[in-house]
């Protein structure tokens, strides 16, 4: 186990009716609320109202800002950054999944600093401030409602991005389940492969003695693997959306790296995919995610060994470790497939003609993987191996 400080300063607020709440979470001093919101859903599931009113009858006054995109862009962050230097905005709210809170970490900070917002991004500078924020989820995914981590994207040069800083952390977040009820069963699926995919990342290191590391990521996994087909036949379960909602915070909380250092390297290329082709993220993950542990099984056939065994229940006798390893990875695709992800990029009709477009598009900042360090024709192997 390597070294480490854990340090999470989000509150987290959750279950049912915890919107009561929202008032006296926020910090005192504040004045002027902007709500960040993406395509308008809040608006007609009725989330909104309820969000607006509670602010306005504690005497904030609020603005609005819609149209946050699903691959959030940055010509919208700098349009939010501009909307609240305009309107001396002093707390920001995000009201949605992900893609929302991604967004709003990024305007919190662009918000304080002159320049364009995508020199935060690609870490040409360190954000020196940021407006405070708090959040209210309305998609079981991400894991952004409790970390400080975005993902930006510069349509204009194809290219898409994590970053983050301490400034980023929401200082709050309010769960209710019951505001995930109207999330449709096509993004409900999205959500749980991108909720697993972080665990996968993280559980794939090359740090030693981490069993603990390893039983808390395999009972996230297992929990969501159970609950995953009931609640795609049931999405109105409180139970189950309730599982699934507190599997994505603890996914990317930072709870299940802590002395380990994940690989993040499907991550890595499927930003590539979704800048050129702009596909919903968990989508490409649940495409490329399976091909890259298939790409990388022989760099430790025990360490797939062990996830097939210990998620997939795949019974090791009499077969060799790659075997077995193969095994779980064959579980997995076809569990991601049986809840209705797609399994190719040609499902979104993506083809080999950008594929060295995507090849660079990944390689940019040079070779990458924490669990083995992937270069150009790793890239491509993986790519043409998904399509």
């Amino acid at each position: 186990m390597e070294n480490f400080t854990f340090h999470n300063p989000t509150k987290l607020v959750f279950g049912r009716g915890q919107l009561e709440n929202l008032p006296n979470l926020i910090p005192d001093g504040v004045k002027r609320v902007l709500i960040v919101y993406g395509g308008g859903s809040i608006k007609r599931n009725g989330i909104f109202a309820n969000v607006d009113k509670k602010l306005k009858d504690n005497d904030y006054e609020v603005f609005e800002f819609g149209g946050v995109e699903p691959n959030p862009r940055l010509s919208t962050v700098n349009k939010g950054a501009d909307f609240c230097k305009e309107n001396n905005i002093d707390f920001l709210l995000a009201v949605g999944g992900g893609s929302v809170i991604d967004a709003t970490k990024t305007i919190a900070s662009a918000a304080k600093y002159d320049g364009d917002a995508w020199d935060l991004v690609t870490k040409k500078v360190t954000p020196q401030d940021a407006l405070p924020l708090g959040t209210v989820l309305t998609l079981a995914a991400t894991g952004s409602e409790m970390n400080a981590g975005a993902v930006i994207t510069n349509w204009e040069t194809s290219e898409k991005y994590g970053w983050g800083s301490p400034f980023s952390y929401p200082k709050f977040s309010i769960l209710d389940p019951v505001h995930t009820y109207s999330v449709p069963k096509d993004q409900t699926i999205y959500g749980i492969v991108d909720m697993m995919s972080h665990i996968f990342e993280q559980y794939f290191y090359r740090s030693t003695n981490a069993p603990v590391q390893d039983r808390m990521c395999e009972g996230v996994l297992k929990s969501v693997i159970e609950t995953a087909p009931k609640l795609i036949n049931n999405l109105d379960s409180y139970e189950y959306r309730e599982t699934i909602m507190y599997a994505g915070t603890v996914a990317l909380n930072g709870m299940l790296q802590m002395g380990t250092r994940g690989d993040w390297a499907s991550h890595n290329i499927e930003h590539a995919v979704s800048a050129v082709y702009d596909i919903p993220h968990a989508g490409g993950l649940a495409i490329i995610f399976p091909n890259w542990m298939r790409h990388n099984v022989d760099v430790d056939p025990s360490r797939f060994k062990q996830l097939a065994v210990r998620v997939f229940g795949v019974d090791p006798s009499g077969k060799s470790d790659k075997q077995v390893a193969l095994e779980g990875i064959d579980r997995l695709s076809e569990f991601w497939t049986a809840l209705g992800a797609p399994s190719r990029l040609a499902d979104y009709d993506i083809d080999e003609s950008k594929i060295d477009t995507m090849v660079d598009r990944a390689m940019k900042n040079g070779p990458f993987g924490n669990f083995n360090n992937l270069h150009h024709d790793d890239v491509k192997q993986i790519l043409t191996m998904s399509l």
